[in-house]
């Protein structure tokens, strides 16, 4: 469970514009913004948490906007006029559950017409990841985790194969450059939960590290 958020912490805020006739871009850019579990408070203005990998990720934002045309500042503030942190809490564990309550809803019907791995395993997939952005420990999550254990307890959607830790310790562990925060998000849970002194590469080409354990995701 992590912790109601510090009232001396801050919030990261970017603000950008791109040209209409940039349509692709500006897709892309909402697409990224989504995966990153950001909220939008006005018009091209989206907040997250301040912590050291969103305003890392939020830095590769404003450069790839500015590089499409586009301008693009990051804000890093205290306190948000007529937004106070309870409400913005709300907003994000509003969105959280949205999301949650989508994926409850694959369940039941799965749990309705029979189960298939494949299927299973993609929500599991997509529940870990809005975990990572989930920062506020949204309720409805309980909501999902209850429907998964209940799947893998009728035998017939079986857990992921487990691996134990020991087996990646003293590893190289390969990425593309510049990685995206669920990378970067991967590379944290690598260092605090199987190697503290994990080495990571930043290559396009694993042909030049064939001993690197890779990040897929």
């Amino acid at each position: 469970m992590r912790p109601t958020r510090n009232k001396s912490a801050s919030w990261l805020l970017l603000l950008f514009r791109l040209p209409a006739t940039h349509q692709a871009e500006r897709v892309a850019i909402w697409r990224k913004l989504k995966r990153s579990g950001a909220i939008q408070i006005q018009t091209s203005t989206y907040v997250l948490p301040d912590e050291p990998a969103r305003h890392e990720y939020f830095q590769w934002l404003t450069k790839e906007i500015r590089d499409a045309g586009g301008d693009a500042t990051l804000i890093r503030a205290r306190e948000i006029e007529g937004l106070p942190d309870d409400k913005l809490i709300d907003l994000f564990n509003s969105a959280r559950a949205k999301d949650y309550a989508l994926l409850a809803k694959q369940l039941h019907r799965l749990l309705t017409r029979g189960k298939k791995l494949d299927e299973v395993e993609r929500i599991r997939k997509q529940f870990r990841h809005i975990r990572e952005m989930d920062f506020f420990d949204s309720p409805r999550a309980q909501d999902v985790e209850m429907l998964l254990r209940k799947i893998e307890k009728t035998g017939n959607a079986k857990a992921p194969a487990t691996v134990s830790p020991k087996n990646y310790r003293s590893r190289i562990w390969l990425t593309r450059p510049r990685p995206e925060i669920d990378r970067v998000g991967s590379a944290w849970l690598i260092r605090k939960f199987i190697d503290p002194n994990a080495k990571f590469v930043f290559s396009s080409k694993p042909s030049a590290h064939p001993k690197a354990a890779r990040l897929k995701r």
